[in-house]
């Protein structure tokens, strides 16, 4: 392929957050390019974001269904997009993923990958059968020091796994903040639109998948904790879980939006036989690994020293530091390089193939409905069913 992949957007106007963290993460390596949008169910949103973008005005959209047809019916040669990002709140998700797939687009979806289980289940489907591409932007899997701290572990560096801990704390949800028409709090605090789990739904999929990602291990069994404490809110704003893995080790996840002064702190500690390792976003460079019978080490983004897949989502020099967006970026590069070699016939490397799919986005929903459920029942212990 000798072009940039074309891609479409569905949400993520004027004034939407995780819109334009995508497009800066799509941005980042000059492989990715916007080239139609129905950014807006609100049609002069829609049409006024797209004039933002410079998109030409023939291919800006205000419905995601006429988008998909038109473009669909394009040619090579009239610059038929290849893939479609989906940034919109979870409840509209599945339906705009699964027409893309129908249409021969490969995806890129925002996590939750859709509103239920079920819905997941199917979408994963109709991955397999279509044999397209699906990223999920579950963002902490690309940062560099988290590759490498699954390295580790998949390298037997720690030897078993017996200790998980992983907590994400935010305070932005300290007060009633969706009553004041906070666009962000409004639609993640209803049920009707973010699904049946609140901060568990919204950041515990997260600490859930980062937690799985670099164990390399699988959750069998929850007990879960769920809490609404700001008064009048409808979903939950904080909770714990605990859980057991398929090798026999425990994990416990703490993951709360009432957290008042915190802002996005999630951290991961694994615990083997030989040793630990602990990283934490707000000092996103650092790796630190504490041995069982010698001094701790310290691995840094950029060294030499790291493995293969740190390596190939470091972008600078050690001591400079990347963060969220250099992570949210490595996410659409591995993806589009992936697909660039599926459009060449070439097997894409381990490297490109690292990013989440539906294999996560299921496990992400079955982790939602199981903490729901083992919150509301008396029994202790639940069995994790995907």
């Amino acid at each position: 392929m000798n072009r940039k992949l074309r891609m479409a957007m569905i949400g993520g106007g004027k004034d939407a957050f995780i819109g334009a963290v995508h497009r800066l993460a799509m941005n980042m390596d000059g492989q990715v390019e916007l080239v139609a949008g129905a950014l807006s169910v609100n049609p002069d949103v829609a049409i006024e974001s797209g004039k933002m973008l410079y998109l030409q005005p023939d291919r800006i959209y205000t419905d995601y269904k006429v988008m998909l047809e038109t473009e669909a019916a394009k040619t090579e040669a009239e610059g038929r997009i290849d893939f479609v990002s989906i940034v919109t709140p979870n409840f509209v998700h599945f339906d705009p993923a699964m027409l893309a797939l129908e249409k021969g687009f490969h995806v890129v979806i925002e996590k939750p990958i859709t509103f239920t289980l079920e819905q997941a289940k199917q979408l994963q489907q109709k991955v397999q059968e279509t044999g397209k591409r699906l990223l999920l932007c579950h963002t902490y899997t690309g940062y560099p020091m988290v590759k490498q701290a699954r390295q580790l572990v998949a390298g037997g560096a720690l030897g078993k796994v017996r200790k998980i801990y992983v907590e994400y704390p935010q305070g932005w949800l300290s007060t009633l903040l969706e009553k004041t028409g906070q666009a962000q709090a409004s639609w993640r605090t209803d049920p009707k639109r973010s699904g049946k789990a609140g901060a568990m739904g919204d950041i515990g999929t997260h600490a859930f998948n980062l937690a799985e990602y670099v164990s390399g291990l699988q959750t069998t069994h929850i007990c879960a904790d769920l809490n609404t404490l700001v008064e009048g809110r409808l979903l939950d704003d904080d909770g714990a879980v605990l859980m057991k893995m398929n090798n026999g080790a425990s994990a416990v996840l703490m993951a709360s939006q009432v957290a008042a002064g915190e802002e996005n702190a999630i951290k991961i500690r694994v615990y083997g036989e030989l040793g630990g390792l602990e990283w934490k976003q707000e000092d996103a460079n650092t790796l630190l690994v504490k041995w069982l019978d010698k001094p701790a080490e310290i691995y840094r983004t950029g060294a030499g020293y790291n493995g293969s897949f740190a390596k190939h989502n470091t972008r600078i020099p050690a001591g400079h530091p990347e963060g969220y967006l250099e992570a949210f970026a490595n996410l659409y590069r591995n993806f589009a390089l992936t697909v660039q070699a599926d459009t060449d016939g070439v097997v894409p490397a381990a490297e490109c193939l690292d990013f989440p799919g539906t294999t996560e986005g299921v496990r992400g929903m079955a982790f939602i409905e199981n903490v729901v459920a083992s919150s509301q029942s008396e029994q202790k212990w639940t069995a994790f069913e995907v």
